[in-house]
């Protein structure tokens, strides 16, 4: 009853980070809510003693993206993605085409980019959840921070 009761608090308390991870990795609804589910199913095998939070949360995550990267690598298909209202963007004006902007980065970039800008990770951690080199997250973020640029200045010209 206590890994039940464990699991619960897990559950309330990473859910929406993992879920939104998930998704900016996969862009996908129903793939990021069974990766998650995949994942709080791995901790109920693995069992594992976190030192802190932030092992916990790192661990967690590093599952998460595990099990996005496994999914990315059967898909033969780039995966088409509406816009989400559940997916976080800033309030302002302008918000939509963030939004749009950074699901239509490839996966390695959009993954970054949610760990760095929305979960605040830096590129050392990013690449530890990743399994990347930090070298080539902060490739990941520049280029997606230059695509990210061209997009909205494009989409300015046309507005």
């Amino acid at each position: 009853m206590e890994c039940s009761n464990r699991l619960d608090e897990l559950v309330v308390k990473y859910e929406n980070t993992l879920f939104r991870a998930a998704l900016a990795i996969l862009g996908d609804v129903q793939e990021a809510e069974d990766a998650v589910q995949d994942t709080f199913l791995r901790y109920l095998e693995k069992r594992p003693q976190f030192r802190d939070g932030e092992h916990e949360k790192a661990w967690l995550l590093k599952v998460t993206a595990n099990r996005c990267k496994s999914a990315l690598r059967v898909w033969k298909r780039r995966p088409t993605v509406e816009l989400l209202d559940i997916y976080p963007a800033p309030e302002e004006d302008g918000g939509q085409e963030l939004v749009e902007a950074i699901l239509a980065l490839p996966a390695s970039q959009r993954a970054a980019v949610h760990l760095h800008y929305y979960e605040g990770y830096t590129s050392e951690e990013i690449g530890a959840i990743l399994g990347q080199r930090p070298g080539t997250v902060r490739s990941h973020l520049s280029r997606a921070r230059d695509a990210l640029r061209r997009y909205l200045s494009d989409e300015e010209g046309e507005g």
